[in-house]
C-alpha cells in the first residue's frame, strides 16, 4: 500500500508563510500527479495546487501568485510554499497523489493524506 505523510501545518499570523511537505512511500512504481487540496469548515474541498511528473503545475485561483508547488521525484515528495497567508487560507490541507504500483504499473491509483491543519490568525 501507499502512505502519504504530511508535515508543516500550524498556526501563523496573517502575512506570514508556511511550507507544507508530503512524502509518499510504499510500493510505488511511479508518482504521477502530486498536490494539495484544502477544506475549510462548511465548505467543499478545493484545489490548492498540483504538479505533474513533468513539472507542469496548476494552481487554484485563491492561491495563485502567493504559493509555489514543487516536487522531489527521487523522494516522491511534494512541497507547497505558501506566502502572504490570509485568514481565509485557514483549512485542513490534504496531500493527494496519483501513483502506479509495481504490482500493477499501468493502473493509476489515487491516495489521500490524513490532512494537516493550517490556521491563519488576523
Amino acid at each position: 500500500q501507499v502512505q502519504l505523510v504530511e508535515s508543516g501545518g500550524g498556526l501563523v499570523q496573517a502575512g506570514g508563510s508556511l511550507r507544507l511537505s508530503c512524502a509518499a512511500s510504499g510500493n510505488i512504481f511511479r508518482a504521477n500527479t502530486m498536490g494539495w487540496y484544502r477544506q475549510a469548515p462548511g465548505k467543499q474541498r478545493e484545489l490548492v495546487a498540483v504538479v505533474e511528473s513533468g513539472d507542469r503545475t496548476n494552481y487554484g485561483d485563491s492561491v495563485k501568485g502567493r504559493s509555489t508547488i514543487s516536487r522531489d521525484n527521487a523522494k516522491n515528495t511534494v512541497y507547497l510554499q505558501m506566502n502572504s497567508l490570509k485568514p481565509e487560507d485557514t483549512a485542513v490541507y490534504y496531500c493527494n497523489a496519483v501513483v502506479t504500483l509495481y504490482s500493477s504499473p499501468s493502473v493509476p491509483r489515487i491516495y489521500w493524506g490524513q490532512g494537516t491543519q493550517v490556521t491563519v490568525s488576523s
